[in-house]
């Protein structure tokens, strides 16, 4: 890792044995039976259930919140060390010396998940029976969600790797076919399938990483590997760690794997709510995190994730500083915040709770934030070109108020959550290095910039709709979602600081490390509190006046390539398309000149010697007597020559 500084405290992780699930704690299966219960009843009935189709989905993930929450309180009244449950379904794989059981593990890290994925899903399901009203597929709509959250919850409760990897492959699946649900349109369909074969990059790295861990430890079970970690070598280390940042960039969309995300927009707006805030996207977080004890023996494992988290933070919020679409700008943004959370996590000790911290705040600003975008974008025609809204604050009140406390949220301004979990990356991030915590403090004054940007563009200003456009705010199955998740905005981070005592409350399974920073806590939130306002203010007097609704064409080269998406589509031609491109084109060749040519020609050399073979087989005495009699003489004549003196 970067940098040094003077241990203040420090709380190593326990890697105490898991309390055998009981009471409330033995259904910690049915957190995940429900959604996969309703997922399956809802793809498998047809057209029987296509009227209340939407009740099911919305149930079934509803009581999966309820148990969450009763499961919290139950956890809560327990001491620190007395919060872990393990449960074992079924001897799933036993091969030999390798055994793995269906087997969940609910802790700490795992119940700040559950909670996340189910509540704010509620929400999203809600959210959705008024957004997906007319949509004649709106029962298989809800069963892909289903499935989405119960694979979310199986990757987040699994107690081993492979059983995670179910989990993550299950979440790959289900955001295929809701990214592509509208597969009519054939940017839709592109975009689910670039999801889907971006990520199968990155679940490489995971199937290797849990292939390296089992003939390493033996086992991949979370509890062995951990334990056993300290006895590996550092190059081991230092693969599995780089296999499991490869899988984790190309889930939460980190550079170099990014290329997906913004495409992802083409499916249905509570989709990019669901899985750029709560679920999918946070899942490589989770991986980094859960698997800390082995981050924490591989220094350079570990500054490769600080790497890649300053570089993703960067370029996302340029992007979202360049979009004209209201959700592909959010996208950007989404790109970045996770970006934030992974260069914590790469800081091990010191910023891994967090990491999880501003995952948490952000699963809910930002599923507000995209879930408003949708309301906007329900009453303007389904148009998503910011540069066609304007003046709508007043067409849209609550729709208005809610990405307000969202805006406010995200861009850090206190007491809104962001201001508490984003302020306290950058202060882990100057513990460790300068470098990286101005690189913190930057990309938070570019969120000031877009996201008043983005806010200015839509609500601000003169109206510039189309004829056709009749803003109006959504219905209140739609509005009441975004009503909860505003307040939730504004209050998560307090809560969880004040209430939930975040840090106590995860340090026990991620560990916590404090070290004395030069710049006090006071200054270095005022500088980014500034820092943010400078963005604000920027992006405040040049969109003041009013917005063309043509983008302009003399623009900067930063511009161009933050529109071009920092080129990642054109970088991932020449990286890897055309070269497999061509080396496909290679093989045909290869196959059809050097491997069937030399078939063929075998062939065509047996049938031609066996056709001139074939002459001499006349079926006439006397021919076979004059070769018979040339014959003999052949073999005299040799003979003598060989006998002559």
């Amino acid at each position: 890792m970067i940098g040094t500084g003077a241990v203040v405290a420090q709380t190593a992780p326990l890697l105490a044995p898991l309390n055998a699930a009981t009471g409330i704690f033995q259904y910690i299966w049915v957190l995940i039976a429900l959604p996969l219960a309703g997922a399956i009843i809802l793809l498998t009935t047809g057209s029987l259930l296509k009227r209340w189709g939407h009740i099911i989905g919305v149930a079934t993930v509803g009581v999966s919140a309820i148990l969450g929450i009763i499961m919290l309180l139950e956890m809560m009244g327990r001491s620190a060390d007395d919060r872990a449950f393990g449960q074992t379904a079924f001897t799933w794989v036993f091969a030999g010396q390798f055994d793995v059981d269906v087997a969940f593990q609910l802790d700490q890290l795992s119940m700040v998940f559950v909670l996340l994925i189910t509540i704010v899903g509620t929400l999203i399901h809600i959210y959705s029976i008024g957004y997906m009203a007319h949509d004649p597929d709106r029962k298989r709509f809800f069963g892909f969600l289903n499935l989405f959250i119960a694979a979310m919850l199986l990757l987040v409760l699994a107690d081993n790797y492979l059983l995670l990897y179910v989990g993550w492959e299950g979440v790959g699946l289900a955001s295929y076919l809701l990214i592509g649900f509208w597969q009519y349109k054939n940017s839709a369909a592109a975009a689910a399938k670039k999801a889907f074969v971006i990520n199968r990059v990155g679940d490489v790295g995971l199937s290797l990483a849990i292939m390296l861990m089992f003939v390493t430890f033996g086992s991949v079970t979370f509890s062995s590997v951990f334990a056993n970690a300290g006895e590996a070598s550092d190059s081991t280390l230092t693969w599995i760690g780089l296999l499991l940042l490869l899988a984790a960039a190309g889930k939460s969309a980190q550079f170099p794997l990014q290329a997906w995300l913004l495409d992802a927009m083409e499916g249905p707006t509570p989709v990019s709510a669901l899985i750029h805030a709560a679920t999918m996207v946070t899942a490589g977080v989770y991986l980094i995190v859960r698997s800390n004890a082995i981050y924490d023996r591989t220094v350079f494992a570990a500054t490769a994730v600080v790497v890649v988290g300053v570089i993703t933070m960067i370029i996302g919020a340029i992007i979202g500083s360049a979009k004209d679409d209201i959700k592909k700008a959010l996208a950007g943004s989404t790109m970045s915040q996770i970006g934030y959370m992974v260069l914590a996590a790469g800081l091990g000790p010191i910023g891994y709770v967090f990491a999880i911290f501003h995952l948490l705040t952000h699963g809910v600003f930002k599923a507000n934030l995209f879930l408003s975008a949708g309301s906007v974008m329900h009453g303007m025609n389904n148009g998503v070109n910011m540069r066609r809204f304007g003046a709508l604050r007043a067409a849209m009140i609550i729709t208005f108020g809610a990405f307000t406390a969202g805006y406010l949220a995200i861009i850090g301004i206190p007491p809104f959550s962001g201001f508490y979990s984003k302020d306290k990356i950058i202060h882990a991030a100057f513990e460790q290095s300068n470098i990286v915590g101005i690189a913190g403090v930057l990309a938070a004054g570019i969120t000031g910039f877009y996201m008043t940007r983005m806010i200015v563009m839509t609500f601000f200003g003169k109206a510039r709709w189309e004829d056709d456009a009749h803003p109006h705010e959504s219905p209140p199955v739609m509005t009441i979602p975004l009503i909860i998740l505003g307040f939730g905005s504004a209050f998560t981070g307090m809560a969880l600081v004040y209430w939930g005592d975040i840090e106590t409350w995860l340090t026990p399974v991620t560990g916590l490390e404090e070290r004395e920073l030069a710049i006090p806590t006071v200054v270095l939130e005022m500088l980014t509190l500034a820092t943010v306002l400078v963005g604000v203010g920027v992006a405040i007097w040049i969109y003041r006046r009013s917005v063309p609704i043509e983008p302009p064409q003399k623009v900067s080269v930063l511009t161009v390539a933050a529109r071009q998406n920092m080129f990642d589509d054109a970088i991932n031609d020449v990286v890897a398309v055309r070269p497999t491109w061509y080396t496909a084109r290679f093989l045909v060749w290869f196959d059809n000149r050097a491997v069937d040519g030399f078939v063929n020609g075998l062939a065509a050399a047996v049938g031609g010697v066996s056709g001139r073979l074939r002459r001499i087989q006349t079926g006439f005495t006397r021919t076979y007597a004059l070769v018979m009699v040339i014959g003999v003489l052949a073999v005299l004549t040799a003979l003598g020559l060989v006998m002559l003196p």
